[in-house]
């Protein structure tokens, strides 16, 4: 029942702009505080990769010993659309970012996922700089 909540709420997921959740004098206190969430950044490729692959390894419908960095999350792994959709939030909600339909299907394997939420993390840096 969960998994099924969680796959319609992605799908009705509604996009609120920063200054409509907090005042105009908030705002630079949401952009310490998302600087302060997205720590991760300053860590290495190898820690992301880890981290991404003991999510997956977690995830219910999959067999941990096959979870790999290049192991296809459809093929491989034999995920169907659903679990895919709830491994993205999974993901998105673990690093504290969003993950738009059209990049979530391209994401195929871990290394896919490690090298989106890197690039996502040096893209906020040159905005908060």
């Amino acid at each position: 029942m969960q998994s099924i909540k969680n796959s319609i709420l992605s799908y009705l997921r509604v996009r609120v702009s920063k200054k409509q959740w907090f005042r105009a004098e908030d705002v630079n206190a949401l952009n310490r505080f998302s600087r302060q969430l997205c720590t991760f950044k300053s860590t290495s490729h190898d820690q992301i990769m880890d981290q991404v692959i003991g999510l997956v390894k977690k995830f219910d419908k999959i067999d941990a010993t096959k979870v790999t960095e290049t192991a296809d999350f459809q093929k491989d792994l034999c995920l169907d659309s659903l679990d895919r959709v709830e491994l993205v939030m999974a993901f998105e909600q673990e690093f504290s970012i969003e993950i738009p339909d059209e990049k979530a299907d391209r994401l195929t394997c871990c290394a896919d996922v490690a090298k989106y939420i890197i690039s996502e993390a040096d893209q906020k840096t040159k905005e908060n700089s």
